[in-house]
């Protein structure tokens, strides 16, 4: 070679560009850590986030939720109300069935932004181990059920069904407890104890 060229080894070539790599890691390191840092303490967990009121069993809930939540969700994670059961996820079987605002609605297909300042009630709502709500009563007297997973979601769709529209014969009210479904076949007890609570009410 000639006079003034350098020369370089593979070698030191090597163990520069090594050098380099990890000044770049750890610098990028370094800012990573320093972006998070500058964050104040707690807002990483509110962002994206979104504020809302329900009025679940007659009590003031003011919560942040991610937008994506289901009501069915927010009850049952974010408010600990665990008696309304998730069950097929999808608005089929009928076992997630609140009251919003009187009427009856599948809680796993709502969003629960959508009932911002709406009134909510759940199983734990209508009644307690001292003072059943007479379609309670009347589950336990007819044995309407037998593993009990569907029935919070039975009771309140057969309570929401004694304010609406309904025949006076067993297939009327099948007909509009048809959005439940109970896997262990207890149907003609859940109608009974419908059908006892109607004639009283």
């Amino acid at each position: 070679m000639g006079a003034g060229t350098s020369t370089v080894s593979r070698r030191s070539f090597l163990v520069s560009a090594g050098t380099v790599g990890i000044v770049g890691a750890v610098d990028a390191a370094d800012v990573t850590g320093q972006s998070r840092a500058a964050d104040p303490p707690g807002t990483a967990d509110r962002r994206g986030t979104v504020a809302l009121m329900l009025r679940i069993n007659g009590k003031e809930h003011r919560l942040r939720v991610d937008p994506r939540t289901t009501l069915l969700d927010c009850l049952r994670e974010t408010v600990a109300l665990t008696g309304t059961k998730k069950g097929c996820d999808h608005g089929q079987c009928g076992a997630c069935t609140v009251h919003v605002n009187g009427r009856r609605v599948n809680s796993c297909l709502s969003l629960a932004v959508m009932h911002d300042g709406e009134s909510i009630t759940t199983i734990e709502g209508l009644g307690t181990p001292e003072a059943l709500h007479p379609m309670q009563a009347a589950f336990v007297a007819c044995d309407a059920y037998q593993c009990g997973y569907c029935t919070s979601g039975q009771i309140m769709s057969a309570v929401a069904l004694l304010k609406e529209p309904c025949g006076s014969d067993d297939a009327d009210v099948k007909e509009l407890m048809s959005g439940n479904i109970c896997r262990c076949g207890a149907y003609q007890n859940i109608v009974t104890a419908v059908q006892q609570v109607r004639r009283t009410a």
